[in-house]
């Protein structure tokens, strides 16, 4: 059968379709039941949305030109993920078990996401942190096969082209795709710049957003912009894929930026865009210059203010206390320490009537140098505008004892009074007593046995969250802070931990990981088509969450603050209903479900790993 290629300029034009497309597979949302296909032979068998592999019916076999490609047996998709578990269980290094996953993500990805689906919770940080991220750091040496959508600024008049081709590449229109991620890769989870590697992060939340939220797989867009990189071992490795080149600043940088997103806009109408491991220079200052625009959400700044935001709401309905109560020391304020505070704060001023000032009261922050103040206006550290509206003034500070000692306190500094100029965490946590404290910092054992116990003697109910990922850089681990509380402490870590036992009695650790909410928040953004991604819709998802925590429906501190991985969908499900409720109350949504049960709307909404039947596409077709 001829394949008729259709150019992305006549793709644009004709947005609404009258060009040849080769099969319907992702013409609609949901799980398509019938799917009609314009290729045979080897060619569908390397269409990893369209191959079903030895699972291809006689009848289809014979329709499609398959008869001598395939064995006789006809396997169910159950049978053929029997084999890739059996084939998996061999495997012992979690980066070799990740490359395993995504050779067969390029061979089926409907028996991939089966797979994926039968024991998430375990599969999880294999595809995602903390192996993901072991892949990325290597991404040129391991490459096999591409992933993903490869904006190249040294090609910057080719955005616009580039971007409609990768849709047509797999069959879609771009009014069809439903979420795009994008990274810049500056600030790649625990690891920092990696270059064009960070398409790995793009890829990788998309697998979350199909295996946990339902997005169907031939809707979505994985996007690098390759603005060069900082990385001098990159740079070096005469492997490297990216453009050798330190990073792109300023003017340039942000026309390129501005080029993608006004194609986005023009072209992917319905998209729903996805800002990931942007540096901190950039993430917020780009959000908040398009969230006025468009539908799109930080996941570093949003995403993880939000999941922390359920967190503490879970523990708190828990005690039966409330937000405006707690007092936060976050220790780390980079894109994920700041991003917790603002959306902490924006929470205490929109929900609970506070001022931006007031509610800013209720935070002390720290990072490198120690307690951020109002004086770090020059030398070897200046706070940055985002963190401003928490910096102290020294007046407030002025009769604290000094000397506290805290692991790693002061690094990266160079000014030798640093200690005794700016309080440390310990000195902080002794003045002002906090309820809760949060780590962001990647500093391993920050939370020291002095500063937790002092923490404990002064709060019934202390909520620690050690978020720092991937697993060896949490600030500290589960089992010490149960004991040096007590059995006292709401815990929950960045990376997944297995329960701890502590006098007797066993706690569950809650992951406060990102893939609990962001998949939610943009499913119910993509269903009804939202004008913007508001705070109170991500607050209206975060309460969700938290109603979903097996610790608030049974008021048992042992209980994990979060639901179980393995309940993703269903959560996702809670989430996209209760952002879409508060959509349609804002008058945010441009789909109008008409009185509609929303969940139903939502959960029709999600694919699901089942095979399609293939009927032949008619030559007028």
């Amino acid at each position: 059968m001829e394949s008729k290629f259709v150019s992305p300029e006549l793709a644009s034009q004709q947005e609404n379709s009258s060009i040849r497309k080769l099969h319907t597979y992702g013409d609609k949302p949901g799980t398509p039941k019938i799917v009609r296909i314009y290729l045979s032979g080897h060619v569908i068998l390397n269409q990893p949305l369209l191959n079903k592999g030895t699972a291809f019916t006689k009848r289809e076999r014979e329709l499609l030109e398959l008869c001598s490609l395939l064995p006789y047996q006809v396997n169910t998709l159950e049978q053929q993920t029997d084999r890739v578990q059996k084939q998996f269980e061999q495997l012992k290094r979690p980066i070799v078990k990740n490359i395993f996953m995504q050779n067969i993500h390029d061979q089926n990805k409907t028996m991939y996401y089966n797979f994926i689906l039968r024991d998430l919770k375990r599969i999880l940080p294999i595809i995602y942190t903390p192996t993901e991220g072991e892949y990325i750091e290597n991404y040129s040496e391991v490459f096999h096969r591409p992933h993903g959508v490869y904006l190249n600024f040294p090609e910057s008049e080719k955005i616009e082209y580039t971007l409609l081709e990768a849709a047509l590449q797999n069959g879609m229109r771009p009014k069809d795709i439903d979420v795009i991620v994008v990274t810049d890769s500056e600030q790649i989870l625990g690891i920092g710049d990696q270059g064009v590697g960070g398409v790995a992060i793009s890829t990788a939340k998309l697998t979350l957003y199909t295996a946990m939220a339902g997005i169907n797989p031939a809707r979505v867009l994985p996007v690098v912009l390759d603005v060069g990189t900082n990385n001098r071992t990159r740079l070096e490795d005469p492997l490297y894929l990216g453009w050798r080149h330190e990073r792109i600043r300023g003017k340039d940088y942000d026309a390129f930026v501005h080029r993608f997103v006004e194609c986005v806009r023009t072209n992917f109408k319905n998209a729903f865009l996805h800002w990931e491991d942007f540096g901190v220079d950039n993430a917020r200052r780009l959000l908040y210059k398009y969230r006025p625009t468009m539908s799109t959400f930080n996941d570093d700044i949003q995403g993880t203010g939000a999941i922390t935001l359920a967190t503490i709401m879970a523990a708190l309905k828990v005690t039966g206390d409330s937000m405006e109560n707690q007092t936060f020391v976050i220790f780390g304020t980079g894109t994920a320490g700041v991003g917790i505070a603002d959306q902490i704060r924006t929470y205490l001023q929109v929900q609970k009537g506070m001022s931006e000032e007031e509610a800013a009261k209720h935070f002390w922050c720290l990072d490198k140098p120690g307690l951020l103040t109002q004086d770090m206006t020059c030398g070897d550290y200046v706070i940055t505008d985002q963190q401003r509206v928490y910096a102290r003034t020294l007046d407030e500070i002025e009769s604290w004892g000094r000397g506290g000692k805290n692991k790693d306190s002061g690094k990266g500094s160079n000014n030798n009074n640093t200690r005794k100029e700016h309080p440390q965490l310990l000195d902080v946590v002794k003045n002002v007593k906090p309820t809760v404290l949060i780590g962001c910092s990647t500093i391993p054992g920050a939370f020291t046995e002095e500063v937790v116990r002092t923490m404990a003697e002064h709060c019934e109910n202390p909520i620690i969250l050690p978020l720092s990922n991937p697993t060896q850089l949490h600030e500290a681990k589960p089992a010490e802070l149960f004991k040096w509380t007590e059995g006292k402490a709401f815990v929950a870590t960045g990376s997944p931990f297995d329960p701890v036992e502590y006098n007797g009695r066993m706690y569950e650790i809650a992951e406060c990981n990102n893939s609990f909410v962001f998949p939610g928040i943009g499913l119910g953004c993509i269903v009804c088509r939202t004008k913007h991604c508001t705070d109170q819709m991500i607050f209206a998802g975060a309460n969700a969450i938290s109603e979903c925590s097996p610790s608030t429906q049974s008021k048992d501190r042992m209980k994990g603050l979060l639901p179980d991985i393995n309940d993703a969908r269903d959560v996702s499900a809670k989430v996209a209903t209760a952002v879409i409720q508060k959509a349609i109350e804002q008058n945010e949504n441009r789909y109008q479900l008409n009185g509609n049960d929303v969940e139903k709307v939502v959960r029709e909404f999600m694919w699901e790993p089942k095979y399609a039947e293939y009927e032949l596409m008619e030559d007028q077709e």
